[in-house]
């Protein structure tokens, strides 16, 4: 498959059932679809938030020139999820004691979501994507998100070449109209490992 662009077709999730818009080709929506659901695709694989990562919605992936800097290009992810308590023994609970979705949790969705973005567009120049490791997070809390409430999350890649990448992540309320955080993610290609004998 080619990650040139579908504009005239669209994606629909085969885990949500939700028609995933942008400018992105069908190739690289079906790539991100399949690693926000890999807890649905690999039910025994035990990953860290899992649960979470189950119940967030791919709404938008979009491919286009950066506003700033034209000759650039930009990836654009789009995530929706409603904050949750987990519904079983097993999930991972969103909240901290005041009923808001807790730090760790943000801190989750700017690292994890980010990397979205950054995946979207090494796929849309590469035809693929390379794993890379988190090098700084850096967070800004703004309001809270609480239990029922309705979250998006919109990652933009920032920038991307050589070992390093950085993506950019706000979080929105869009119950309250309002944000929530807002952060940057340095990733950076893991070094290879020396074999000692």
């Amino acid at each position: 498959m080619s990650s040139s662009s579908d504009s005239h077709t669209t994606f629909t999730s085969p885990y949500t059932h939700n028609v995933v818009g942008g400018s992105a080709s069908n190739y690289i929506k079906k790539v991100l679809d399949d690693l926000v659901h890999i807890p649905s695709r690999r039910p025994p694989q035990k990953l860290f938030a899992s649960t979470i990562m189950d119940s967030m919605i791919l709404a938008d992936v979009c491919i286009g020139s950066m506003a700033e800097e034209p000759a650039r290009l930009e990836g654009k992810v789009v995530i929706q999820l409603v904050v949750n308590e987990g519904s079983s023994v097993y999930s991972e609970h969103m909240l901290n004691l005041a009923n808001t979705v807790h730090g760790g949790c943000i801190a989750y969705f700017v690292d994890f979501c980010s990397s979205l973005a950054l995946v979207a567009l090494d796929v849309h120049q590469n035809n693929d994507y390379t794993l890379s490791v988190s090098q700084a997070l850096n967070i800004v809390f703004h309001s809270p998100a609480a239990l029922g409430e309705t979250i998006r999350i919109v990652n933009m890649s920032v920038s991307s070449g050589g070992r390093s990448a950085t993506g950019r992540t706000e979080i929105w309320n869009d119950s309250h109209k309002r944000i929530v955080a807002s952060g940057t993610h340095i990733k950076m290609l893991p070094s290879k490992s020396k074999v000692k004998l």
